[in-house]
């Protein structure tokens, strides 16, 4: 696969590489062990064999649904280590579903993922979709305070208990981000149950 690299500069003006690649990409590994890793970890109690559900989650979808036209994989580089990415496939004809967001974990708090949903969102729009859709765990604070500080409007029903839902839906209007007008479809009216 031929990458397409982005420069771009933190905070600290050391120079990070924007890579447009594939899960199946050596650049990528340390992103998916990562993923796996902390997935098995933050939901042991709640999973019976955590480390094999992760497994399990991070292979569900073909890399091929994570190209483009129709999706894209993307992993941040400094000074030759991978230290954040994530993906976006098609949900439907005008929805990119974002997956797979990570930044390393002596990287974080440093607004790289919100970079990393940003550039996905620039990738989405270019590749014709009109919002965009996710769901994150029950476990994941920081995620969810990831998108809604990135103008994504919760699609749950925040009275009830994060844990009763497992999965939390998100979503954003990429033309209008300040309508949820085109988001009604994707509200989660029902929890998403635990896989076990």
């Amino acid at each position: 696969m031929q990458w397409r690299l982005y420069p771009l500069f933190n905070a600290t003006t050391m120079t990070i590489r924007i890579i447009d690649t594939s899960p199946l990409d050596p650049v990528a590994k340390p992103l998916i062990d990562a993923l796996q890793w902390e997935y098995a970890t933050r939901y042991r109690e709640f999973r019976e064999d955590s480390g094999a559900s992760a497994a399990q989650e991070l292979a569900r979808y073909p890399a091929e649904r994570f190209l483009p036209p129709e999706g894209a994989f993307i992993v941040l580089e400094r000074d030759g280590e991978t230290i954040g990415g994530g993906a976006f496939k098609r949900y439907d004809a005008q929805t990119a579903e974002l997956k797979r967001i990570w930044t390393r974990a002596d990287q974080r708090r440093q607004g790289l993922a919100r970079r990393v949903v940003a550039e996905l969102e620039a990738r989405a729009l270019r590749q014709g979709y009109r919002r965009v859709f996710l769901t994150t765990g029950f476990k994941q604070p920081e995620a969810w305070g990831l998108y809604t500080d990135s103008g994504y409007t919760p699609l749950f029903d925040r009275s009830v208990a994060p844990e009763v839902l497992v999965h939390l839906a998100f979503g954003k209007d990429l033309l209008n981000p300040l309508s949820t007008d085109l988001l009604d479809d994707l509200r989660q009216t029902e929890p998403f149950g635990l896989q076990r």
